[in-house]
Protein backbone atom coordinates (compact mmCIF):
# COMPACT_ATOMS: atom_id res chain seq x y z
CA UNK A 1 0.00 0.00 0.00
CA UNK A 2 1.23 3.25 -1.17
CA UNK A 3 0.95 6.60 1.23
CA UNK A 4 -0.74 9.33 -0.57
CA UNK A 5 0.64 12.26 -1.14
CA UNK A 6 -0.32 15.67 0.65
CA UNK A 7 -1.55 18.45 -0.99
CA UNK A 8 0.49 21.33 -2.66
CA UNK A 9 -0.54 24.76 -2.88
CA UNK A 10 -0.24 25.83 -6.87
CA UNK A 11 -0.85 28.40 -9.07
CA UNK A 12 -1.47 28.86 -12.46
CA UNK A 13 -1.29 31.51 -15.37
CA UNK A 14 -3.86 30.80 -17.85
CA UNK A 15 -3.59 33.29 -21.20
CA UNK A 16 -5.63 33.43 -24.74
CA UNK A 17 -5.37 35.73 -27.54
CA UNK A 18 -6.63 33.46 -30.08
CA UNK A 19 -9.88 32.68 -30.93
CA UNK A 20 -13.03 32.37 -28.17
CA UNK A 21 -10.91 33.63 -25.84
CA UNK A 22 -13.40 33.77 -22.82
CA UNK A 23 -14.70 30.38 -23.54
CA UNK A 24 -10.96 29.03 -23.94
CA UNK A 25 -9.84 30.08 -20.20
CA UNK A 26 -13.76 29.05 -18.61
CA UNK A 27 -13.16 25.58 -20.20
CA UNK A 28 -9.73 25.37 -19.51
CA UNK A 29 -10.34 25.76 -15.74
CA UNK A 30 -12.87 23.08 -15.92
CA UNK A 31 -10.31 20.65 -17.80
CA UNK A 32 -7.51 21.81 -15.45
CA UNK A 33 -9.62 20.57 -12.40
CA UNK A 34 -11.16 17.59 -13.66
CA UNK A 35 -8.72 15.11 -12.16
CA UNK A 36 -9.52 14.07 -8.53
CA UNK A 37 -5.37 15.05 -8.19
CA UNK A 38 -6.27 18.59 -8.49
CA UNK A 39 -8.87 20.67 -6.36
CA UNK A 40 -9.65 24.19 -7.22
CA UNK A 41 -9.12 26.83 -4.48
CA UNK A 42 -9.52 30.53 -6.29
CA UNK A 43 -9.98 32.35 -9.02
CA UNK A 44 -9.16 35.52 -10.76
CA UNK A 45 -11.10 38.17 -11.89
CA UNK A 46 -9.84 38.14 -15.57
CA UNK A 47 -7.80 41.11 -17.68
CA UNK A 48 -7.10 42.20 -20.62
CA UNK A 49 -3.33 42.57 -21.54
CA UNK A 50 -1.43 43.24 -24.76
CA UNK A 51 0.99 40.92 -25.86
CA UNK A 52 4.38 40.69 -24.24
CA UNK A 53 7.59 39.56 -26.68
CA UNK A 54 6.86 38.02 -29.36
CA UNK A 55 6.07 39.29 -33.11
CA UNK A 56 4.55 42.38 -33.21
CA UNK A 57 0.40 42.73 -33.98
CA UNK A 58 -0.74 39.97 -31.93
CA UNK A 59 -4.31 40.70 -30.59
CA UNK A 60 -4.92 41.85 -26.82
CA UNK A 61 -4.57 38.59 -24.14
CA UNK A 62 -7.18 37.44 -21.60
CA UNK A 63 -5.35 36.58 -18.72
CA UNK A 64 -5.96 34.85 -15.12
CA UNK A 65 -4.81 33.10 -12.64
CA UNK A 66 -5.75 29.97 -10.26
CA UNK A 67 -4.80 28.67 -7.26
CA UNK A 68 -5.12 24.92 -6.92
CA UNK A 69 -4.34 21.88 -4.39
CA UNK A 70 -3.15 18.75 -5.72
CA UNK A 71 -1.35 16.02 -5.09
CA UNK A 72 0.28 15.69 -8.79
CA UNK A 73 3.95 16.05 -8.61
CA UNK A 74 5.41 18.94 -10.50
CA UNK A 75 6.29 17.16 -13.20
CA UNK A 76 3.07 15.80 -13.44
CA UNK A 77 0.85 18.60 -12.92
CA UNK A 78 3.32 20.30 -16.03
CA UNK A 79 2.20 17.21 -18.25
CA UNK A 80 -1.47 18.17 -17.56
CA UNK A 81 -1.03 21.60 -18.00
CA UNK A 82 0.18 20.95 -21.21
CA UNK A 83 -2.69 17.82 -22.49
CA UNK A 84 -5.25 20.70 -21.43
CA UNK A 85 -3.25 23.21 -23.82
CA UNK A 86 -3.02 20.24 -26.63
CA UNK A 87 -7.08 19.76 -25.88
CA UNK A 88 -7.42 23.18 -26.60
CA UNK A 89 -5.54 23.28 -29.94
CA UNK A 90 -2.23 24.91 -28.87
CA UNK A 91 0.31 25.00 -30.81
CA UNK A 92 4.07 25.31 -30.19
CA UNK A 93 5.16 27.10 -33.75
CA UNK A 94 6.49 30.68 -32.54
CA UNK A 95 8.07 31.77 -29.06
CA UNK A 96 5.71 34.29 -27.44
CA UNK A 97 3.89 33.94 -30.42
CA UNK A 98 -0.48 34.20 -30.51
CA UNK A 99 -2.10 31.39 -28.62
CA UNK A 100 -5.60 29.46 -28.02
CA UNK A 101 -4.05 28.76 -24.52
CA UNK A 102 -0.92 29.04 -22.16
CA UNK A 103 -1.10 27.66 -19.22
CA UNK A 104 2.27 28.26 -16.98
CA UNK A 105 2.82 26.93 -13.48
CA UNK A 106 3.94 30.31 -11.38
CA UNK A 107 4.39 28.25 -8.21
CA UNK A 108 4.17 24.31 -6.96
CA UNK A 109 4.53 25.20 -3.02
CA UNK A 110 7.69 26.02 -2.05
CA UNK A 111 9.58 23.97 -4.68
CA UNK A 112 12.62 25.86 -6.57
CA UNK A 113 14.18 24.42 -9.63
CA UNK A 114 16.44 25.57 -12.38
CA UNK A 115 15.46 22.47 -14.62
CA UNK A 116 14.83 24.02 -18.18
CA UNK A 117 12.07 22.15 -18.23
CA UNK A 118 10.75 23.72 -15.41
CA UNK A 119 11.94 26.28 -13.62
CA UNK A 120 10.15 27.25 -10.43
CA UNK A 121 8.63 29.31 -9.51
CA UNK A 122 8.40 30.60 -12.90
CA UNK A 123 11.37 32.68 -14.04
CA UNK A 124 9.60 35.37 -15.67
CA UNK A 125 6.60 35.78 -13.36
CA UNK A 126 8.33 38.69 -10.86
CA UNK A 127 8.27 40.66 -13.68
CA UNK A 128 4.75 40.48 -15.63
CA UNK A 129 2.31 42.29 -14.70
CA UNK A 130 -0.39 40.45 -16.67
CA UNK A 131 0.30 36.99 -14.54
CA UNK A 132 0.89 39.41 -10.76
CA UNK A 133 -1.94 41.55 -10.96
CA UNK A 134 -4.92 39.01 -11.16
CA UNK A 135 -2.90 37.04 -8.38
CA UNK A 136 -2.85 39.96 -6.18
CA UNK A 137 -6.72 40.51 -6.63
CA UNK A 138 -7.10 36.78 -6.09
CA UNK A 139 -4.97 36.60 -3.25
CA UNK A 140 -3.96 39.97 -1.76
CA UNK A 141 -1.38 39.06 0.67
CA UNK A 142 0.52 36.65 -2.05
CA UNK A 143 3.95 36.81 -1.98
CA UNK A 144 6.38 35.75 -4.49
CA UNK A 145 10.15 34.89 -3.68
CA UNK A 146 9.70 37.14 -0.56
CA UNK A 147 7.78 39.74 -2.29
CA UNK A 148 4.56 41.26 -2.72
CA UNK A 149 2.56 40.27 -5.54
CA UNK A 150 0.86 43.55 -5.65
CA UNK A 151 4.23 45.57 -5.03
CA UNK A 152 6.02 43.58 -8.18
CA UNK A 153 2.34 43.85 -10.24
CA UNK A 154 2.65 48.22 -9.95
CA UNK A 155 6.65 48.18 -10.91
CA UNK A 156 6.19 45.67 -14.00
CA UNK A 157 6.89 47.29 -17.35
CA UNK A 158 3.68 45.98 -18.54
CA UNK A 159 1.59 47.26 -15.40
CA UNK A 160 0.10 50.38 -17.94
CA UNK A 161 -1.01 48.53 -20.42
CA UNK A 162 -4.18 45.64 -18.51
CA UNK A 163 -7.81 46.86 -17.76
CA UNK A 164 -9.58 44.80 -15.64
CA UNK A 165 -12.53 43.52 -17.66
CA UNK A 166 -14.55 40.56 -16.62
CA UNK A 167 -14.68 37.68 -13.56
CA UNK A 168 -15.12 34.43 -14.72
CA UNK A 169 -15.06 33.16 -11.12
CA UNK A 170 -18.25 30.45 -10.50
CA UNK A 171 -20.75 31.58 -8.48
CA UNK A 172 -20.36 29.32 -5.45
CA UNK A 173 -23.96 29.34 -4.80
CA UNK A 174 -25.38 28.41 -7.67
CA UNK A 175 -22.29 26.52 -9.86
CA UNK A 176 -23.05 29.07 -12.94
CA UNK A 177 -20.42 31.94 -14.32
CA UNK A 178 -20.73 35.20 -13.62
CA UNK A 179 -19.59 38.25 -15.20
CA UNK A 180 -18.70 41.89 -13.91
CA UNK A 181 -17.96 44.28 -16.37
CA UNK A 182 -15.12 46.82 -14.77
CA UNK A 183 -12.53 49.65 -16.30
CA UNK A 184 -10.07 50.11 -14.40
Amino acid sequence: MTAARALTRAILALGSNLGEREGTLQSAVADLVDRPEVRLQNVSPVVTTKAVGGPEGQPDFLNMVIAIDTTLSSTELLLHCQAVELAHHRTREVRWGARTLDVDIITYGAESSSDPALTLPHPRAAGRAFVLFPWSLMEPNATLAGAPVADLAAAAPDMAGISLDQDVAQDRESGTASRNQHRQ
